[in-house]
């Protein structure tokens, strides 16, 4: 995928109301940048951080930037929480997600349950059809542990009780973690700052929903899925 362009490269001076950030770019301009993230954005929201914002020209938009990555921990860091399902409607185009490979349709954002969405719904003849949740993942504190979510996540857990339901019905489900970061080589959910979503996650895959974690190469001019990464559940977990 390639990031939106042109992007410029700034020093985030706050993130505020969870979707604004003030940027000072390279040339001396002062921005303020639409933050596509509603999550806490632990360890990427400090003034300082150098970050890469994109201009959305010709459109009328009230902000014409959006933050789009951020440098931290000596590599970048995707934080629009916007790019995972076209990262992975690409991939399933090319077939690069092997467990998800060989199905001939991949329809978005198909209704499940009474009032929810879930990101696509893969089909193919003589196939069950398989729901797939994407959920971007940007959280990393200690080691090479990619954590999801960095705040309470509920309208997350309900999707994973929805996949849960779907697996009841005889479909298949998937809920696909997207790393967007190059510093992680494994992945668990963060009990700590949202145990109910923790213990759904455990709870889901007792269920047959599969999770997949796969993390990206980042870089300003293209970003990628790349390798998967082992799921580590709770202490007891399945």
């Amino acid at each position: 995928m390639l990031p939106p362009q042109p992007l410029a490269h700034g020093v985030l001076i706050a993130r505020y109301k969870r979707f604004f950030a003030d940027v000072t770019l390279d040339d001396g301009r002062a921005v303020t940048a639409h933050c596509p993230n509603p999550g806490a954005m632990l360890g990427l929201n400090a003034p300082g951080l150098g970050v890469w914002v994109s201009a959305a020209e010709g459109a009328k938009r009230k902000l014409a930037w959006t933050l789009e990555l951020v440098e931290a921990d000596g590599g970048l860091v995707g934080v629009n929480t916007l790019a995972p399902n076209r990262l992975v409607a690409e991939a399933l185009a090319a077939d690069a997600i092997p467990e998800l490979a060989g199905y001939g349709v991949h329809r978005r954002e198909v209704r499940c349950g009474d009032a929810s969405r879930v990101d696509f719904r893969l089909e193919h003849s003589g196939r069950a059809p398989c729901w797939v949740e994407v959920k971007n993942c940007h959280l990393r504190r200690s080691e090479a542990l990619a954590e999801f979510p960095d705040c309470v996540a509920a309208r997350s857990l309900r999707h994973l009780r929805e996949l849960a339901a779907r697996v009841a019905a005889g479909d298949r489900a998937v809920q696909l973690f997207v790393i967007q970061r190059t510093d992680c080589d494994r992945f668990a959910a963060c009990a700590d700052l949202d145990p109910a979503y923790a213990a759904g996650l455990t709870a889901a895959a007792r269920a047959g929903v599969e999770v997949l974690c796969y993390g990206c190469d980042i870089g300003v001019e293209a970003i990628a899925i790349a390798r998967r990464l082992p799921w580590i559940d709770a202490p007891g977990g399945g």
